[in-house]
């Protein structure tokens, strides 16, 4: 009788019922942020956790190790703002010790206080968010004005050798505008912009007025560009972008569809929010609480294999354009800022 293979038994946590493998880890550190950006924060702002129900730096690194024992080879730290917590440069050092790739998403505001400690513990790739090229209206939609500051941290981060990709939240009628001038940054930066589509999240008064889509933003390159020039490039399985370069240009630009032309076929992610709930997926409204069955001393094992069962095939349920008009399917989510991105 052949017994069963301990390990294979544990990465099999990590899949789900459609097949897919979640070997993509992304935790947010800190509901807390120095920007107010318009798509992730409502205006009056949102209940933060008690400091009391937000993970420790250890705990932090004791449910990371869980998860790279059952499978996960990368982990993405998120916010908030991840940089600003006390505790980011020791918690930058526990994860740098497991076998995966750390990274992580930042507004880009502080980046320039972590540049040695990038260095130290391997963070080669960097995300960084920066919604227009326009000082006026990047304070517009961020309601704070570090502009200059941001622009200045992606150009140093580039000039350390970090990979950078700058993520850029379209929404028509505001930076739709831009498209061609951010493209023409990967002209002489070795970047890769990436334009994301309008999502629907808590208090961000999305609809489909707002929305520029895959189709949109690629008509809007072909009348700007030689159709010769414009080279699509091969994306990897679990890629949510899809990636373009155009020809002779140093850097690349990539697009997130998530509402109109979404990836959940390849998805390969799962979130740990910063109070220690898992979210299995980006649009859904359930979580699951790891953080205090982890804290009675309880095996999460459990709780990780329900949350990823139960993820649904597409969007958590919003396999049509249409159902994104239905408030109802999506206004129960958090905000963005609490989810982590």
């Amino acid at each position: 009788m052949t017994k069963p293979n301990a390990k294979s038994n544990i990465e099999n946590i990590l899949t789900d019922t459609f097949g897919r493998k979640h070997n993509y880890l992304r935790i947010s550190l800190t509901e807390r942020c120095n920007l107010r950006c318009t798509y992730c924060m409502p205006a009056d702002g949102v209940q933060l956790s008690p400091k009391a129900h937000i993970m420790t730096y250890e705990e932090i690194y004791t449910i990371a190790k869980e998860f790279v024992k059952m499978g996960v080879t990368k982990i993405r730290l998120t916010g908030g703002e991840p940089l600003i917590r006390k505790d980011a440069s020791l918690i930058l050092e526990k994860l740098a010790s497991l076998p995966v790739q750390l990274t992580l998403t930042t507004n880009g505001v502080v980046v320039d206080r972590f540049i040695n400690d990038f260095k130290k513990y391997g963070i080669k790739t960097l995300n960084i968010s920066l919604d227009s090229l326009n000082e006026k209206k990047n304070e517009e939609i961020t309601r704070r004005s570090y502009f200059k500051k941001v622009y200045q941290n992606m150009i140093l981060l580039v000039k350390e050798g970090f990979k950078v990709k700058v993520n850029c939240v379209l929404i028509k009628g505001f930076n739709d505008n831009e498209i061609i001038d951010f493209i023409k940054l990967s002209r002489d930066l070795p970047i890769q912009v990436r334009f994301i589509e309008f999502m629907p999240f808590d208090g961000n008064q999305w609809n489909k007025k707002k929305l520029v889509s895959l189709e949109e933003i690629l008509s809007e390159v072909d009348l700007n560009f030689k159709k010769e020039n414009i080279i699509k490039l091969k994306d990897a399985l679990n890629d949510t972008t899809k990636s373009y370069k155009i020809r002779d240009y140093k850097g690349t630009f990539a697009i997130i569809s998530s509402v109109t032309n979404p990836f959940c076929d390849g998805c390969n992610r799962i979130r740990l929010t910063a109070n220690g709930h898992i979210k299995n997926c980006l649009f859904s409204s359930k979580e699951s609480d790891l953080l205090t069955p982890f804290r009675a001393g309880e095996p999460i094992s459990v709780v990780i294999k329900k949350a990823i069962q139960s993820k649904r095939k597409i969007r958590n349920g919003m396999d049509t354009l249409d159902k994104f008009n239905q408030p109802e399917l999506h206004s129960n989510n958090r905000s963005m800022i609490t989810i982590g991105g």
